[in-house]
């Protein structure tokens, strides 16, 4: 089915091309190496070159895709050093914005948590996949808590790869219900400011999450060493 965005006051066409391009890569469909042609993308999406243009050179400076000679541009393979730093770092920020959250908790924020946690305790009853929509809304929604501008900015300059990291440590049976448990324990332990509690639970949290990255990361190298043997048999 063909994709038509019309221009309106929320996102313009070259924003609507930006994350479109971005999810696609965020959620694998495009894949490292696969090439991102303008005309075809273009073709595609219904619009011209122009903002397929802008959009690939918007994420080409975040690192998302790079420009190879004589093959154009094309997906970046983020490398599992760098996935395993970005949980290295989160480690400590996003431990630091529980503790924060926990500390700054004032009764809005403990009335937006607990809305949420409802939301979180109906979803446990719902497809796993459905929880793809939620996580990026918990993280920002614990984040903000900490009502520190300068560490909520910094997390969030974080965010695309802690999405594209968790959905492939999805791909392990049970963890995309894990996950949420996790997430509302978390956030159960911030409504009822317990600081050190939800420090302790984001430590494990993130730890499951590098868990879940790690043993994904390892499956799909035994898929192409067996792919590998086969061919050369």
């Amino acid at each position: 089915m063909d994709i038509r965005w019309e221009e309106n006051n929320l996102l313009s066409i070259r924003e609507h091309a930006y994350l479109y391009l971005k999810e696609m890569i965020l959620e694998g469909e495009l894949k490292a190496g696969d090439r991102l042609i303008e005309r075809e993308l273009a073709g595609k999406l219904n619009i011209s070159r122009t903002p397929i243009r802008e959009a690939l050179f918007r994420l080409e400076s975040q690192g998302f895709v790079k420009t190879v000679p004589r093959k154009g541009v094309v997906v970046s393979n983020i490398s599992e050093t760098e996935v395993i730093e970005v949980f290295t770092i989160l480690a400590s920020l996003e431990v630091l914005a529980v503790k924060m959250a926990a500390q700054r908790m004032d009764q809005d924020t403990q009335l937006e948590l607990e809305q949420k946690i409802q939301e979180l305790l109906a979803l446990e009853e719902q497809a796993e996949e459905d929880f793809n929509l939620e996580h990026i809304q918990m993280n920002r929604l614990i984040n903000k808590a900490s009502k520190s501008p300068k560490l909520f900015e910094i997390l969030s300059g974080l965010i695309d790869y802690i999405h594209m990291a968790a959905n492939m440590g999805y791909e392990t049976p049970g963890r995309r219900k894990e996950s949420l448990r996790e997430h509302i324990d978390i956030m159960k332990a911030l409504r009822d400011k317990e600081a050190e509690l939800a420090e302790y639970l984001m430590r494990i949290h993130i730890e499951n999450s590098k868990k879940a990255y790690i043993t994904y990361i390892k499956n799909i190298k035994e898929k192409i060493n067996r792919k590998d043997k086969v061919k050369s048999t």
